[in-house]
């Protein structure tokens, strides 16, 4: 896809989002059942997956670990924006990786301390582009990815959550 591709396909949606704001406003949603033992499993939308304990935690490391998937979010987030914005910018990527690495401290996590958080306490987001654009055409590249990936921007500004429960008997 070339710029003026992407350009024709994002323009209706774009004057639909300017003229009627309301269908922009879009609820994405995520479901999951408790499986056996400590596991989720989770509907993707593409496949079903089994999301356990991670190993430091007293995990087996069979199954998905959910910070490995909030990870995995950001990279295909961050790459799919990064892809979207050359497009658009006229920048030839050739290849890119993209990876993200996370500290997490499971003393939080596990209750062992209270003075250390529950939760990444640095995340890094790492692009390696093989291009031959110029340092200023890749610091727009990168500053316009962060600023229109939704995982990123997430997680830079995070929104609020609601918890509710229903109890169902059976």
């Amino acid at each position: 896809m070339n710029a003026n591709e992407l350009r024709s396909l994002q323009a209706p949606i774009k004057e639909q989002y300017r003229e009627r704001p309301a269908t922009a406003l879009v609820t994405l949603r995520a479901e999951g059942s408790v499986g056996e033992g400590l596991t989720c499993k989770v509907e993707t939308g593409k496949a079903l997956l089994e999301a356990g304990l991670h190993p430091a935690t007293g995990g087996d490391g069979l199954n998905a670990c959910s910070g490995d998937m909030l990870l995995e979010a950001l990279v295909a987030c961050a790459g799919v924006t990064l892809r979207a914005v050359a497009t658009a910018l006229g920048i030839e990527i050739r290849d890119s990786t993209v990876r993200a690495e996370g500290d997490l401290d499971f003393r939080g996590t596990l209750g062992v301390s209270k003075d250390v958080p529950v939760g990444f306490q640095q995340i890094r987001l790492q692009f390696d582009l093989d291009t031959d654009a110029s340092e200023e055409q890749i610091t727009t590249l990168l500053g316009l990815t962060e600023r229109y990936c939704v995982v990123y921007q997430t997680l830079n500004h995070p929104a609020k959550i609601e918890v509710s429960h229903r109890v169902t008997s059976r």
